[in-house]
């Protein structure tokens, strides 16, 4: 009876001892944290432009681009920029959410050359932007990112060369 009950103890003992815990991996809707890289931007110009986005849930998000310009010669209107966002996405398809075509409302705090109030072009001014981005955004079931946008912004303390800031570009990174 003893030799009966022997093999199935081993049978258990040698499942119990190669089992393993089942990792869950998260499915792209539960990764909320994004990052991206603008790559024209640092091709053509070299300045590089980072984009944190938090995913809210599937319709909205909020973040921040960083803009640094590397080469402070070429005719840029911004050599540092920080721009916080808020979008809203409008996508049918919900299978991953906070993709598709998104509304952006945006406020860029950034400095640039300046012709005005008798300083020269070689001088940096402060001002600050209000403005509205339109964009869409393509996600994976790997978590990349791709996605465009464009928008123009009213500058409002009027200290830099012009009136108006144009945001834009194409955006490649990672959802995780």
């Amino acid at each position: 009876m003893k030799l009966f009950f022997l093999p199935i103890l081993l049978f258990f003992a040698i499942q119990l001892s190669i089992a393993q815990p089942q990792t869950e991996s998260k499915s792209i809707f539960e990764k909320r944290h994004e990052v991206k890289m603008e790559v024209i931007k640092l091709l053509s110009v070299p300045i590089i432009e980072t984009t944190y986005e938090f995913v809210h849930d599937r319709n909205k998000g909020y973040g921040a681009y960083l803009l640094v310009n590397l080469d402070q010669s070429k005719d840029y209107n911004e050599t540092f920029s920080l721009t916080p966002f808020f979008r809203m996405y409008f996508s049918r398809d919900e299978q991953y959410g906070a993709k598709g075509f998104f509304v952006e409302a945006f406020s860029s705090f950034f400095t640039g050359p300046s012709s005005r109030n008798g300083l020269g072009k070689d001088k940096n001014a402060f001002d600050v932007s209000l403005g509205f981005s339109l964009g869409q955004k393509w996600i994976n079931s790997s978590g990349f990112v791709f996605e465009y946008r464009f928008g123009i912004g009213r500058n409002l303390l009027g200290n830099t060369r012009e009136d108006f800031l144009a945001k834009g570009g194409l955006c490649v990174g990672y959802r995780f």
